[in-house]
């Protein structure tokens, strides 16, 4: 007899077939390998890898507003150069902005530019006033203590600065963004329309990088099933 599948409603494959897959995905396997180690169909782990990264990206957007003190910092997803751009405002690059809490976890959002508007928009959102920003020198950052932040260090990359006194520095989001794009450069491209999804399942990857991914993912899917 087929053990129902708790975690998928109307699910088409077995409970014990939908765990492997969910195991060799917390293992971070590409869908081509898990289609072949399952024995499923390669479309059919693709759809259940798209849902499984869209209940990710919902869980890492929900997560609540942070106190204390946190990096902020932006980075440039794409082309490695675009010949006459180069930095900030590069063209064929996505643009990510990331809040990193020390010691603790990463939040990015995609961004249409880093001007000041836009980043003061979301660090009202997702971060408590009485927190204590570092960042770097970008003019987006200006004006921070003007909107609430009372406390905001910064560190001048372009004078060849990284780090002051006090622990002044950027270095947990540095470090998230090497993480995000050494993984995603693996995936030998991904399509622009799933850029958003894998770029959550990094953060969600790096956020509970201490826990065991499978029994997290099995225990919100027990919670609330796939469609």
């Amino acid at each position: 007899m087929t053990q129902k599948n708790r975690y998928v409603h109307r699910a088409h494959v077995s409970a014990r077939q939908f765990r492997a897959l969910v195991r060799l995905f917390a293992l971070d396997l590409e869908a081509t390998k898990v289609a072949a180690l399952t024995g499923l169909n390669r479309n059919t782990v693709n759809r259940y890898f798209m849902a499984l990264r869209q209940r990710i990206a919902q869980a890492c957007h929900q997560a609540a507003p942070w106190g204390g003190t946190v990096e902020v910092d932006e980075s440039y997803f794409g082309p490695r150069r675009v010949k006459g751009k180069r930095g900030r405002g590069a063209g064929s690059k996505t643009i990510v902005f990331g809040i990193f809490k020390r010691n603790g976890k990463v939040y990015t959002e995609i961004v249409p530019d880093a001007k000041k508007r836009t980043l003061q928009g979301i660090l009202r959102g997702k971060v408590a006033r009485h927190s204590i920003i570092h960042s770097d020198g970008w003019r987006g950052y200006d004006g921070l203590v003007d909107v609430g932040y009372r406390k905001h260090h910064r560190v001048r990359h372009g004078a060849n600065e990284f780090a002051r006194g006090r622990g002044i520095h950027i270095n947990g989001i540095e470090s998230f963004w090497g993480t995000a794009k050494t993984r995603l450069a693996k995936r030998r491209g991904i399509r622009p329309h799933l850029f958003y999804l894998h770029l959550k399942e990094c953060e969600f990857r790096f956020n509970h990088r201490q826990s065991n991914l499978y029994q997290l993912l099995l225990e919100m899917l027990r919670q609330d099933p796939l469609n």
